[in-house]
């Protein structure tokens, strides 16, 4: 067991530092008591590596356009890294840690597709593609999500399906309502893309009934 030379306490296990003041402890080692999760280390460390090359191509994009004036061609007044230093974000913090264990699938493909429509918009906004953005490539997007999570709800087998299934009416329903009431009509891609949420919806319910209240019972306790 090996000791500290200054605390006078025994410390168990094989640790290099005194818990308590930090000094180098002497003596032998002792069988860990926990294993070395070498896996989690790995996984630290990429994520470090991640985040250091975010910030180098973030402070090398903010530099060439502050520093050095480098423009977009076609967009002289437009400061280019400001939007590049988004998608940067969006994609270290808003997808790439979406893949942490601990995640569900639903909870996954609904943020990240969240994260990169609302990135999309900004985007839109600057570079003056706004209105197709919104009446054509977001709804496109949601009804993809619409179908992919129709189809995870019918694979799932650890009793998600009434998750994959308010995803899929959220985002396929209220997005749409909410165009409409802004606009006080509705493109036809929001259109498709409100009749494939209510269609799935209905089809999950036929389908996986059952399992929808099962699910329901057992999440609320009734």
């Amino acid at each position: 067991m090996k000791k500290c030379p200054y605390c006078k306490v025994n410390v168990g296990s094989d640790p290099g530092k005194c818990p308590l003041c930090q000094s180098r402890l002497t003596g032998e080692s002792e069988t860990p008591y926990f294993p070395h999760l070498d896996t989690l280390k790995k996984r630290s460390l990429f994520y470090k590596l991640q985040l250091f090359i975010v910030w180098v191509l973030l402070i090398v994009a903010l530099g060439l356009d502050f520093l050095m004036g480098l423009r977009l061609p076609g967009y002289p007044d437009l400061h280019w890294s400001l939007l590049f230093s988004m998608w940067l974000i969006i994609a270290e913090f808003g997808i790439m840690r979406r893949f942490k264990p601990g995640t569900g699938s639903a909870g996954k493909v609904t943020s990240i597709v969240l994260i990169t429509l609302i990135g999309l918009l900004v985007t839109a906004s600057y570079l003056n593609f706004f209105e197709l953005a919104l009446d054509l490539i977001v709804p496109i997007v949601l009804t993809a999500m619409i179908v992919a999570d129709f189809v995870l709800a019918f694979v799932d087998r650890h009793g998600n399906t009434m998750v994959y299934l308010l995803t899929g009416l959220a985002l396929g329903v209220l997005p749409s309502l909410a165009r409409f009431f802004a606009g006080q009509t509705l493109p036809l891609a929001w259109v498709i893309s409100l009749l494939v949420s209510v269609t799935l919806l209905v089809a999950v319910i036929i389908f996986k009934g059952r399992s929808v209240s099962a699910e329901f019972r057992r999440r609320f306790d009734v």
